[in-house]
């Protein structure tokens, strides 16, 4: 535990971040499996609906510092071979 005031202030913030960061990871991924369970049904109407909302997702992530551009782009990329090889 911090005797400091300020180290004090710093694990509340870290805390509060944490829970952000948490929170967008899990959205960003509920999209993802979202996606992949329409394309293992093989509807490609929805899929093609949850594809955008998934990247959207994703974009957030990559650009609130969650996660590494390049791993965003190598998410975005698998799902677009998986919608792809649907049609």
């Amino acid at each position: 535990m911090p005797n400091i005031k300020s180290a004090k202030k710093r694990t509340k913030i870290i805390e509060k971040k944490t829970l952000r960061n948490n929170m967008i990871k899990s959205e960003y991924r509920t999209a993802i499996k979202k996606f992949e369970n329409a394309v293992e049904a093989g509807n490609a109407e929805e899929a093609q609906k949850l594809y955008s909302e998934a990247t959207k997702k994703i974009d957030m992530a990559c650009s609130k510092g969650v996660i590494v551009k390049n791993t965003a782009a190598r998410k975005k990329s698998t799902m677009s071979k998986k919608l792809n090889s649907m049609k």
